[in-house]
This record gives C-alpha cells, structure tokens and sequence, in this order.
C-alpha cells in the first residue's frame, strides 16, 4: 500500500523540528555549565515531550512507542504505529560539540518501517523517505566498518577481520546508519543489544536509499513487537551484503 507524501513529510518535519529544539537547548545549558548527566536528562525529556505532543496534535488515532514514554500495549493492534528515539546518542549530546547524535521518527504498518527520518541536527541535516538520499558510486576499498567508539561489537570486529576492512569510530546508532548512506563507511554490523527505536528509522531511511538491511543472520528487521528488543543490525552497501553475510555466519557468538 503506497504510503500518502505527508507521512514521509511528517516524519521529516517532526525529527527536524525536534533536533532544532535540542541544538537550541544543549547550547543554553552548555553556556549554564549544566553537568552532563543534567544535558542528557533534559534533552531526552524535553524532545519526548514535543514529539508526543506534536504527534498526538497530527495524528491523534495512531499508536506512538517512543523510548522515553511507558509502552502502551494497544499499540500491537495498532494499524499504524510511530516508533521514536527523541534523543540517540545521549552520550554524545552532552560532549560538546559532538555532532554523532541523532533524532529518530518511524512510521511502521504490518511490522514495517514505511516512512522515517534521521535528523543530524549538530550537521543541520535531515535524512529521510520524504526526500530520498542516494548512494555514493563508489565504495572505498578496503572497506570501513563503523563502531561505537566506547564498545565495539565483536561481530563487527570479526567482520573487519575476515573482509580485511578499516574500523572507523562513531556515537549514536542512527549517524551510523547514515554514515553508510553518507558514504563515510560502507558496513555497519551491530550485535552489542539494541531496541527497535534504535534503528527504526534508520532502516527506513536506508532501504529507500538502497542498502542492504536485515539481521545480522540475513533475517528480516521486524518492528512494532510486542517485545521492543531488537539486538543485532546489518546495514551496507548492497554489493558487500554476500560476503558481509558468509562473515558474520562464521562468527561465534
């Protein structure tokens, strides 16, 4: 069922929107000599806040799974459902002036992401299905695989091992997944534990620019279960999904 341009739109709107009032307030409480932990707390909170009001304003008869609101279980019966991450890559907001931080909005229908956006908002960037990115021509070689600069997975570490490709750090999982599609790497394997509005949007973003996507087994990436855990991702240029694949079969978990 082709999804209607204003939810592609709206979601687009809503994660820009959302990332302007977060650079906004991180710069205020950065020049109040806010603490960290009072930085991340307050922008998880105050961008939740707008995301839900904003939602339930615009679309008052959809389900929303947020991560910083009480799941409502009505949701699995829901025929369309938002998935949101108002803040991902916490850690990375509150170090100024870090910009591997992101804003994540997904609409999901029959356990799929249809529409999404990722804003970078330290980049002033939205990626998303409104306006669909594409794809650099080339993939570097060696290949670079993007981690988490705190706790690299060991699959992606494997990964880098069998296909002889470069590590290259990064924060939040959603300027990650941008980063294939930015073309500042060409794999992103995670296996470290992860919940659906971690990636949500991200896929959506990246199927329609024409990644690869799916669990880390080759498996399907599916959204809006009744349990929000979702630990293990791959993302990638489409002409490294083989190899990458035989690689991670032949990890030991």
């Amino acid at each position: 069922m082709p999804i209607p341009l204003h939810d592609h739109q709206l979601a687009a709107d809503l994660a820009g929107e959302a990332g302007q009032l977060l650079v906004a307030l991180r710069e205020r409480l950065h020049s109040e000599g806010a603490p960290p932990p009072v930085i991340k707390s307050e922008g998880d909170r105050r961008s939740h806040e707008y995301l839900m009001e904003r939602l339930a304003d615009v679309r008052p008869d959809d389900a929303v799974l947020s991560e910083e609101g009480a799941d409502d279980a009505a949701r699995l019966d829901a025929e369309r459902t938002w998935i949101v991450d108002p803040l991902d890559g916490t850690r990375e907001f509150s170090e100024v002036p870090r910009t591997d931080w992101a804003v994540h909005v997904a609409l999901v229908i029959d356990n799929r992401p249809v529409a999404g956006a990722v804003a970078l908002p330290g980049l002033g960037m939205v990626l998303s299905t409104a306006d669909t990115p594409t794809l650099s021509e080339h993939a570097a070689d060696p290949p670079r695989i993007i981690v988490s600069r705190t706790r690299p997975p060991a699959a992606a570490t494997h990964v880098a091992e069998v296909l002889g490709a470069e590590l290259v750090e990064m924060g939040s999982a959603g300027a990650k997944t941008m980063a294939v599609i930015r073309g500042e790497c060409e794999i992103y394997a995670h296996s470290g534990g992860q919940y659906e509005w971690d990636s949500c949007a991200p896929v959506a973003v990246a199927v329609a620019a024409g990644c690869h996507v799916s669990r880390i087994d080759g498996s399907e990436l599916l959204y809006n279960q009744s349990d929000p855990y979702l630990p293990d991702l791959l993302v990638c240029r489409p002409e490294l999904a083989a190899a990458t694949l035989e690689a991670l079969a032949s990890f030991e978990h």
